[in-house]
């Protein structure tokens, strides 16, 4: 079982969102993109999708931007997964049981289990666990000490120009 880029941008950008939006503002989904390096154009797709599913709000014009529908200790890592069609499912036949000339395959069960296991455990890990989590917050201030790099960097050239 493999989680797609789907399963982990979506979880990562919802991680993004619930450390940035302690501001009390929108989070830009351009600044989600330049921090963590992922396409803006991928990031409006699944926010399309969370947004959908009740998991974070938008707000449009000026200062726009999306924030978490709920607090992050209600965000569950099983909740980002499936509001954008990600599938946890070990089997080969997607849980079907016809992997094998139509019939189940002999570890039709065992694949299905860990599919339930891995569900169950995504099912138990909210978004504030994570970002409490010592390798969590160094990455964040390696990101954050990039961004007003960039930030100076942008301020100069707009000064020379």
């Amino acid at each position: 079982m493999r989680l797609t880029a789907k399963g982990r941008y979506a979880v990562t950008a919802m991680l993004d969102l619930a450390v940035h939006q302690r501001e009390k503002k929108p989070v830009a989904l351009a600044d989600i993109s330049r921090r963590q390096n992922i396409s803006l154009a991928y990031l409006e797709q699944l926010f399309v999708k969370l947004r959908k599913n009740g998991l974070v709000l938008s707000f449009k014009g000026p200062g726009g931007g999306y924030s978490l529908a709920k607090s992050p200790q209600n965000l569950f890592v099983l909740e980002i997964v499936d509001s954008v069609d990600e599938n946890v499912d070990a089997t080969k036949c997607s849980g079907k049981g016809n992997c094998q000339d139509g019939e189940m395959c002999l570890t039709h069960e065992l694949w299905s289990d860990l599919g339930h296991q891995i569900r169950e455990y995504l099912s138990r890990i909210d978004l504030a666990s994570l970002t409490n989590k010592g390798h969590f917050r160094r990455v964040i201030s390696r990101q954050r000490g990039v961004e007003g790099q960039i930030l100076m960097l942008d301020k100069k050239a707009s000064m020379q120009g």
